[in-house]
């Protein structure tokens, strides 16, 4: 795939970010396409998940340029929405997943007025699209860690952004939940949202997604998949063959 205009949903230029004085990325060049399912892969500490947070200004760089959707990644932050890793959220905060859900609509009608009936409708949608309905008045600490990461990204919808950001998104959920997500993901793609996901299945990155950056502190390529995910490639980010399998359809929520 290759963006359908213009616009990049992200555009990162000479990206070096370091943690006391040991580059963690080191001028990375990527793109990834409005309206793409796309992937950010590499082995642990390869730097995947600080590049998210450096793009969205969550760490400071030490040099580079981000775009976001076309513009400065301050003033465009409000058309992200981002789902951080399962490890970067306190679990024990006493709150529903109805009212994390609400929270994505918090930017809409602000911090400090009621969520009305129009965005309740809209919080509703959100939890039944990922299958959390039923558990709309449970506190979050008593979900098993697929249902957590359903909460969060029907939080994400809920804010309703062009760009979706997440970061490993399917680590610790079972197989049919991560099915479901990705197929969830991919009506949201056909619908012309741009999505861009830390994962580390090579084999589900081959079978769904458009675009792919393999990334190993530096840049190793970047582009739609058949071109970039090769055994060239994930040899040199992964220092071995990596096997790539087929994955089947994703199933229905359950």
């Amino acid at each position: 795939m290759t963006p359908a205009n213009d616009v990049l949903a992200l555009e990162i230029d000479h990206l070096t970010v370091s943690y006391r004085d040991r580059p963690v990325l080191w001028d990375v060049d990527a793109h990834f396409p409005a309206g793409a399912l796309s992937a950010i892969v590499g082995p642990n500490g390869s730097g995947k998940s600080t590049l998210l947070k450096a793009a969205l200004g969550l760490v400071p760089a030490d040099a580079g340029r981000v775009a976001i959707l076309g513009g400065s990644s301050g003033s465009a932050r409000s058309k992200v929405a981002y789902v951080p890793q399962r490890d970067a959220v306190d679990w024990d905060f006493p709150v529903t997943v109805r009212e994390v859900v609400e929270m994505g609509r918090y930017r809409s009608v602000g911090w400090f007025r009621r969520v009305g009936r129009s965005q309740r409708a809209i919080v509703d949608d959100c939890l039944e699209r990922v299958g959390m309905a039923p558990f709309a008045g449970r506190q979050i600490g008593q979900l098993s860690g697929g249902q957590r990461q359903r909460v969060f990204i029907a939080r994400a919808l809920a804010q309703q952004t062009e760009l979706l950001v997440l970061d490993e998104p399917f680590a610790g959920v079972d197989a049919r939940t991560e099915h479901a997500i990705l197929g969830l993901l991919g009506e949201l793609r056909d619908h012309g949202r741009s999505i861009v996901i830390v994962h580390h299945d090579l084999g589900t990155v081959r079978s769904t997604f458009d675009w792919v950056l393999v990334l190993n502190v530096r840049t190793v390529a970047c582009g739609p998949i058949a071109e970039t995910l090769t055994p060239e490639n994930l040899r040199r980010a992964y220092g071995s063959d990596a096997v790539v399998a087929e994955e089947p359809e994703p199933a229905p929520w359950g």
